[in-house]
């Protein structure tokens, strides 16, 4: 996935935001490659998104735990072990809350089971895996980077979207970008020989949800990134 996760930061320059249309999304994430000694590695996981201006709240599909797995003595749910012991924070595992203020980005994740909200800096963004850009969480890609991506002859079967590609140096970059709803509905690169690729799939919902997360966090604890660190 660390690949996978070079590609999205490279998509973008930094760019002005303005705000467009609010959505609820279901994003797909896979991934393949093929080793010189000829193994195969996949991965796939997957997403929901919910993009409001000024504010992006991911979280990541988990596997329903097994019954009665929660209610066990000295057993936590995955989300609430992840915040409950210092050393072992895990935010694929929490709630991502972007949010713009002021023209500066704020992150922060949210353990639910243990009602806690975790602030993280700046200077520790890197550590969680989030390049601080606003367009790419607001976007999922810049749309500066978008503009440099050529129009493609591929054809589109969704209304009001177009694919955007480019292929260099035996790699390719493919962007199919719905221009009503501003947002990408497949972002794809790889290589031209078949050793890797990566691809995000996005599912826009019909209306959106009036039941906003951020805004249900009033009586939750608040503690510091900085308390996870030995």
């Amino acid at each position: 996935m660390t690949r996978y996760c070079l590609f999205l930061l490279a998509l973008g320059l930094a760019g002005s935001v303005h705000a467009a249309p609010d959505l609820d999304l279901r994003i797909a994430y896979y991934s393949r490659a093929v080793t010189a000694e000829g193994v195969t590695r996949e991965a796939r996981f997957e997403e929901t998104m919910l993009r409001r201006d000024g504010h992006v709240w991911t979280a990541r599909v988990l596997p329903p735990q097994p019954a009665g797995h929660a209610h066990k003595p000295g057993v936590r749910h995955a989300a609430t072990r992840a915040t409950s012991v210092h050393k072992h924070f895990n935010p694929a595992l929490l709630q991502r809350h972007v949010a713009l203020e002021g023209g500066k980005v704020r992150l922060e994740y949210v353990d639910a089971q243990s009602r806690e909200v975790i602030a993280v800096p700046p200077g520790e963004f890197d550590n969680v895996a989030f390049d601080g850009s606003w367009a790419r969480a607001y976007y999922l890609l810049d749309p500066a980077r978008l503009r440099m991506l050529p129009p493609s002859g591929r054809k589109s079967g969704v209304a009001g979207a177009r694919w955007r590609e480019r292929e260099r140096d035996g790699s390719y970059e493919r962007v199919l970008w719905d221009e009503r709803r501003e947002i990408p509905l497949v972002i794809e690169s790889g290589d031209t020989d078949g050793t890797s690729l990566h691809r995000m799939v996005l599912t826009v919902h019909q209306g959106v949800t009036p039941d906003l997360p951020w805004r249900a966090l009033a009586g939750y604890a608040r503690r510091e990134y900085a308390d996870f660190l030995d």
